[in-house]
């Protein structure tokens, strides 16, 4: 099904906003409302996005690999984002990642055998003074851990794995 068919009120609106000449505009309120669903954009989406928009599937990707809150692909329940730019290199975030990977037994990419966190590397989440820092992206919404240690994220990842089983 399209997201057309699946949400005609809820696209109609997005695109009211913004003049027709200028409904590119629209992008990133549309890229939003597909990924609320699975968590990511499929394929199929982004040619709907294209379509509606008069853009290639080229351009929807190009936007969706520049932004850290656009993924295309499945990823476990929570997505740890570690950035690694240089600001938050310079406070160790790179040690902090490749001995977070080797803790978790995954590397950037990669999912946690239980399925519940992919761990990601991405650049500038705008908090370079205290990093190591991750941002935690789920359903539940966005939440930043700044001056972080391997073992402290380890406890939270623990945490998260409580809330998942007793959310079950």
């Amino acid at each position: 099904m399209s997201l057309a068919e699946k949400y005609p009120q809820e696209i109609e609106k997005i695109l009211a906003k913004y003049p027709p000449e200028h409904k590119r505009s629209a992008v990133m309120a549309l890229l939003y409302m597909a990924m609320r669903e699975e968590g990511y954009i499929t394929k199929a989406d982004k040619a709907d996005i294209a379509n509606m928009l008069d853009m290639t599937t080229t351009e929807i990707s190009a936007i969706i690999g520049f932004y850290t809150l656009y993924h295309d692909e499945k990823a476990g329940q929570y997505r740890l984002q570690v950035c690694t730019d240089i600001g938050c290199a310079l406070r160790g975030a790179d040690q902090y990642l490749a001995e977070l990977s080797e803790k978790l037994n995954v590397k950037p990419g990669e999912t946690t055998a239980d399925g519940l966190v992919t761990l990601e590397e991405v650049k500038c989440l705008a908090a370079c003074d205290k990093a190591p820092m991750f941002q935690v992206q789920s359903g539940k919404g966005i939440k930043y851990h700044e001056e972080m240690t391997v073992d402290a994220t380890l406890e939270l990842i623990e945490e998260l794995r409580k809330d998942a089983k007793e959310a079950k």
